[in-house]
């Protein structure tokens, strides 16, 4: 497998070009806030609120967390285990040589985030990047393909490692969204 790149990958963002040590002062003390307890207590309540007009006022290019932490974040769609309804959430998008990882740390709180529920009831769901929508399969990454997305998600938010010893009840899944094509019509 080849590594990720703007090139190639679906996201048009290479790796290394948002890793923590690539970011500046003000994108780093942002990500360190956020891996904290109260910083990831305050960001799990709120964040998703101001991502969301963020996200309008700049036509799908970017979210708050985007624009101040630099990381690549995605709105993931999925469909409600329970609900059957849309649900979209703004989640970190991990370009990797496997597709696009998403990483359900739910920042390091007792219980998965909700659309790690909805993924595992339903698999099929979409994500908007940059402006232009993936539909995708989700698939659930275990033995050395969730290992080397952890280790690739770490040089990129640090965090991930106080989220796994605060959530250490429980295994943090890691999926990795395989893009599907949409049967033509004739």
């Amino acid at each position: 497998m080849r590594p990720a790149s703007a090139s190639t990958h679906p996201t048009g963002v290479d790796l290394a070009d948002v890793a923590f040590e690539r970011a500046n002062p003000v994108q780093k003390a942002l990500r360190r806030l956020a891996a904290s307890g109260p910083g990831a207590w305050l960001f799990a309540r709120v964040l998703h609120r101001i991502d969301r007009p963020v996200y309008r006022l700049t036509r799908g290019r970017h979210t708050f967390a985007n624009l101040l932490s630099g990381i690549p974040v995605v709105l993931l769609t999925t469909t409600g285990a329970r609900s059957g309804r849309p649900r979209t959430v703004p989640v970190l998008g991990l370009p990797t040589a496997d597709g696009l990882a998403v990483i359900a740390s739910n920042f390091g709180q007792q219980r998965q985030p909700g659309w790690y529920y909805n993924l595992r009831a339903n698999p099929e769901g979409s994500a908007i990047i940059d402006g232009r929508v993936l539909r995708f399969r989700a698939a659930q990454a275990e033995g050395d393909v969730r290992r080397r997305i952890w280790e690739e998600g770490l040089r990129v938010y640090p965090g991930w490692a106080q989220y796994e010893r605060r959530a250490s009840h429980r295994r943090i899944a890691v999926f990795v969204l395989e893009p599907v094509q949409r049967a033509q019509v004739e």
